[in-house]
């Protein structure tokens, strides 16, 4: 794995969503802040939907966008093979069956997103 899918670029995205996640814009005329949560696309959560709930489609999904799951390592055996499953494994996982609620490798990660779609 490289260039746009190295561990380093995928930290950074997961850096830039928490940023682009704390925005308030305050409207002039009335004063009022709106936030993500205010203007986002929560299908699970139409009503009263908190940042969690908001649709983002990204690569980090696979992750719930938590940088602790992004950065596990777990060791697993395959026969008489060890080694050690990472977010490249999960990844490709994912990438097969992205509703699965819990992938084959040691790290047993959902592969739903955060908002609890697909």
């Amino acid at each position: 794995f490289s260039g746009v899918l190295a561990l380093e670029v995928l930290e950074a995205l997961l850096e830039l969503q928490e940023e682009l996640e704390a925005i308030r814009v305050v409207i002039p005329s009335t004063g009022k802040e709106v936030t993500l949560k205010d203007v986002c696309y929560a299908p699970l959560n139409p009503r009263e939907p908190t940042l969690a709930d908001c649709c983002v489609n990204s690569v980090t999904q696979y992750f719930q966008n938590n940088s602790t799951r992004l950065a596990m390592t777990a060791t697993q055996t395959d026969g008489k093979k060890t080694g050690t499953a990472d977010w490249r494994d999960h990844l490709i996982y994912c990438v097969n069956s992205p509703l699965s609620f819990k992938d084959i490798t040691a790290l047993e990660l959902s592969c739903m997103a955060q908002y609890g779609g697909p």
